[in-house]
């Protein structure tokens, strides 16, 4: 099942999103330090609500220890950048994807833009800038448990 990882978060709020999301939908979310915020933060506990502990949450204190991770389990890392043409739905995703968010107010340096196994978009109208980073997440994430056939089932 493909995870989301968060470089360097700016927004609590964003993040306890995201974290109830992953909760919602069986997803390992990795949160790649130092973020913009105490990780125990009320409002990230304010959004996340009492979904935060039932998130999968593994917690990685630079971008380095991510990346050496990362490696060692063969998983490719699928960056969602608005410095790309490639649209999110047209990339092939798989089981062992990583989905890629970066910082919300600078997103990721080159060296990282560099790293990525894919480089996606969201297609925007023209003079949008960006997409909030929690919907962004729901989104790519969506269309990768689609394509990978790895949404939860449905107890009914």
């Amino acid at each position: 099942m493909p995870d989301l990882a968060l470089y360097q978060p700016d927004i609590p709020q964003n993040t306890g999103t995201i974290l109830r999301l992953a909760a919602c939908l069986g997803v390992t979310v990795h949160l790649i330090e130092p973020a913009g915020f105490p990780i125990s933060d009320s409002a990230l506990k304010r959004a996340g609500m009492d979904y935060l502990e039932r998130a999968a949450m593994r917690r990685h204190t630079s971008f380095p220890e991510f990346e050496i991770w990362r490696q060692e389990q063969k998983r490719r890392l699928v960056l969602l950048t608005t410095k790309s043409t490639n649209a999110y739905t047209d990339h092939a995703y798989q089981t062992d994807d990583i989905l890629f968010m970066g910082r919300e107010s600078t997103g990721v340096p080159q060296d990282i833009h560099e790293l990525a196994d894919a480089r996606l978009t969201i297609p925007m109208m023209e003079g949008m800038r960006s997409i909030n980073v929690a919907v962004s997440a729901g989104m790519a994430l969506g269309e990768a448990l689609r394509q990978t056939g790895t949404f939860p089932k449905s107890p009914n």
